[in-house]
């Protein structure tokens, strides 16, 4: 295993410029950190370039890195502490190729995300996603970064569970339309219909908006029909993930 001390190291110097999204798309690679993510990424599959591990890492997980086929650096703490966004890093990170996805099968359960931008929202719906059995998940423009280290963190490695895509919604809507798909916009409005009163099914798209002005009007305009979720307190509105939460397990029900 090669071994990395200083932060002036020329790949080190290369890999910090990966925190910033303009690079990530200029060289088409991102980062990873923690023991998990790097297994699920592994486990899947995924293009994972290489590995870098602190000494406390190595000590704890070196059974484990001796069986995985990929370049591995051992660096110091500082260098961990360079690359990472935490304030106390995990000991382990990937450097991956990011993918794009060839032809996408809109059919299923689909979640549309207009202006997330929210990391952790990000994430936490694509988890939730994944964990509600639906069948991918579109970003539409505005949305966090799917390769920042706070989404990444947020979905857990649900991301290599089901698709992900980048697409403008528009085209996407109008694609599950085509199909006769219905396609369900999310709005806190007397003219919306609660979600309990429509069916669930096998295939169907759901539109959940920006945190703060919700669902872009041009998008629900395109929509079949705009859902509501009933507020029984004092709260004004749900947080978008909880409320994807509870909109997607009903149409899993």
């Amino acid at each position: 295993m090669k071994e990395i001390q200083g932060v002036k190291n020329p790949l080190i110097k290369e890999l910090r410029k990966l925190q910033q999204k303009k690079y990530r798309e200029k060289e088409g690679r991102y980062l990873m950190e923690g023991f998990h993510l790097v297994e699920e990424a592994l486990k899947a599959k995924a293009p994972v370039e290489l590995l870098l591990v602190t000494h406390k890492g190595l000590a704890e997980w070196e059974e484990w890195l001796d069986q995985q086929s990929v370049n591995q650096y051992l660096v110091s703490d500082e260098v961990m502490k360079s690359l990472s966004d935490l304030p106390t890093p995990p000991g382990i990170m990937g450097v991956l190729t990011k993918t794009e996805a060839g032809e996408v099968d809109f059919t299923g359960r689909w979640l549309l995300l207009d202006r997330v931008q929210d990391p952790g929202n990000v994430g936490t719906m694509v988890r939730t996603a994944d964990a509600a059995g639906f069948d991918g998940v579109v970003l539409g423009h505005g949305c966090a970064d799917l390769y920042s280290t706070k989404v990444l963190r947020s979905t857990q490695g649900s991301q290599f569970h089901l698709p992900v895509v980048q697409r403008a919604l528009p085209e996407v809507i109008e694609a599950f339309r085509s199909q006769k798909i219905p396609v369900y916009g999310t709005e806190l409005n007397e003219a919306a219909k609660g979600f309990q009163e429509v069916a669930p099914t096998a295939n169907v798209a759901l539109v959940m908006g920006n945190e703060g002005q919700g669902v872009a009007s041009e998008i629900l305009a395109l929509t079949d029909q705009n859902l509501y979720i009933p507020i029984y307190g004092q709260a004004e509105s749900l947080n978008v993930g909880v409320a994807a939460g509870i909109l997607m397990y009903h149409f899993r029900s």
